[in-house]
């Protein structure tokens, strides 16, 4: 790949396959080196920390770096400067500038990248942005899946920068006009007669740059921050549901409204209990005798109950057994709770207890 296109994961110095701890590490480290606070004078430093920071802000954004690294696979496609001699060279013939539109579902892809620069400007002609919604894994004891129940998450969200407000200026400096696109928020790149307008990556579609970026969020307007939530998982959640929680994702922009969050379980596998759809399972030994002989044995419940189960005589090896209503509650019904018993046969016998069984498989015509 060209050294003038834009690759993200080269920016921050980390393999494609990086998890978000190594992107994060990786980020704040260059950010700390290329901070222009600590390279005061330096455009080259200040022009690096701006690659840095929008690098980071569509990896570490997982449906942005989704599209991202969907872009990347088609390949051909350089986001070099107006002037600098790259740009998107189409493989048909024809004539005339297009956008981002004109690409159809591949432009959904690009544009969606640069959502955090689609900000109503002058030229932008955009109004509110909904934020992004946010995807998160949460793990879940099987007891508060099956029950459900109260549990506290900590979720990393992209918000606005308290120290600026999100104009992303030091306080008590203010904006200029962006020397990059002239005030627009937007830049054209192409070849002959073909352009692409995006979002201008100088002033993030803003049309304006601080005249002293924020010292909290570098210039962005916007910083990673935990964002700490009691959930309510309901009823029945099995492992892989979702939640949809409204108005708990990435801030919309200009008055847009909030995104979503979107929650999957995973459930911890417990060590007695499982659950198939609305029914529990569980498997319980009993020795020989009880099979043999009949019994009566107590079987935990998963509420914590116990109920006395009555073994026939002659039972079975993986004879299961159904306890009514002591299921998961789902759409207002409850299953059932289903037991296996599993025969325990005994690894040594005493000379005695040997005899005894002889005595046994001689009377009833077993062989051995």
């Amino acid at each position: 790949m060209s050294t003038a296109t834009k690759d993200f994961y080269e920016t921050l110095g980390v393999p494609e396959k990086a998890d978000q701890d190594e992107i994060r590490k990786a980020y704040r480290a260059l950010a700390k080196k290329y901070h222009p606070d600590a390279n005061a004078g330096d455009p080259a430093a200040a022009e690096r920390f701006k690659e840095i920071g929008e690098a980071y802000n569509v990896l570490s954004n997982d449906e942005k770096r989704k599209k991202y690294d969907q872009m990347r696979r088609f390949g051909g496609f350089d986001f070099r400067s107006p002037g600098s001699g790259g740009g998107f060279s189409p493989g048909g013939a024809g004539g005339g500038g297009f956008s981002f539109d004109d690409l159809g579902g591949l432009g959904d892809i690009f544009s969606s990248i640069f959502d955090r620069g689609r900000r109503s400007g002058p030229g932008t002609g955009r109004g509110p942005l909904r934020g992004d919604d946010v995807e998160y894994l949460v793990e879940v004891s099987f007891k508060t899946a099956v029950r459900g129940g109260k549990i506290s998450i900590n979720v990393p969200i992209t918000e606005e920068c308290a120290t600026c407000s999100g104009s992303g200026a030091r306080p008590g400096t203010g904006l200029r006009t962006c020397g990059e696109c002239g005030g627009s928020g937007s830049v054209s790149f192409g070849q002959g007669g073909f352009a692409v307008n995006r979002p201008c990556p100088a002033c993030l579609g803003r049309g304006q740059v601080p005249e002293t970026p924020c010292p909290s969020c570098g210039g962005a307007g916007a910083v990673r921050q935990q964002r700490k939530l009691q959930v309510s998982v309901p009823e029945g959640s099995e492992d892989g549901s979702k939640l949809r929680l409204s108005g708990q994702g990435e801030r919309g922009r200009f008055g847009g409204e909030p995104g979503d969050l979107i929650l999957t379980f995973r459930v911890k596998p417990h060590r007695f209990f499982r659950q198939e759809g609305s029914d529990i399972h569980v498997t319980v030994p009993i020795n020989l005798a009880q099979a043999v002989l009949g019994s009566k044995i107590r079987v935990k419940t998963v509420d914590g109950r116990h109920v006395v189960l009555r073994i026939p005589p002659g039972t079975q090896s993986g004879t299961k057994f159904r306890v009514r209503g002591q299921g998961v509650s789902k759409k207002g019904k409850k299953g059932d709770q289903y037991v296996e018993v599993k025969v325990s046969v005994p690894e040594a016998l005493s000379e005695a207890s040997r005899e005894q069984m002889k005595a046994f498989a001689e009377a009833s015509g077993l062989r051995y």
